[in-house]
């Protein structure tokens, strides 16, 4: 079930779990983790009732930068990462603007199957490497 964060006591728990997987597992400087959380729609995804996943968009001067995608390792391969990408892009996907993100690499073929196309060179951030995808409405 992913749900929209309407309470602060939700953001604590996507919060929790956005340390877990970028500050803990992926060794991302903390600091850069908590940018722009005042604009941005957050989401919380539940396996039984359990947070274990996260996400969330926020507009741009380009459009709607979706970001900050992070599951729980115990939940990872059970279709959370998918529902995610699924319920950000049907919420924007008639906003007539362009959705984009950075991905990782290793999760790329996640977003390519939801229509995102690489765009331009990859980069690095946080000491991971990424591709830019776009997606528009057809």
């Amino acid at each position: 079930m992913i749900q929209k964060i309407t309470d602060n006591s939700e953001l604590q728990l996507a919060w929790a779990i956005r340390r877990e997987v970028f500050v803990v597992e992926q060794n991302c400087p903390e600091e850069i983790e908590w940018e722009f959380e005042e604009e941005s729609t957050h989401f919380l995804a539940k396996l039984a009732e359990e947070p274990v996943g996260t996400a969330r968009y926020r507009e741009t001067a380009n459009g709607f930068k979706l970001e900050r995608f992070a599951v729980l390792e115990k939940a990872r391969h059970k279709g959370v990462a998918s529902a995610l990408v699924q319920t950000l892009v049907n919420e924007l996907k008639d906003k007539n603007k362009l959705l984009y993100l950075h991905a990782q690499l290793s999760a790329a073929p996640l977003y390519a199957k939801f229509g995102f196309k690489p765009k331009g060179e990859n980069f690095w951030e946080a000491d991971i490497e990424h591709v830019k995808m776009e997606w528009w409405k057809d």
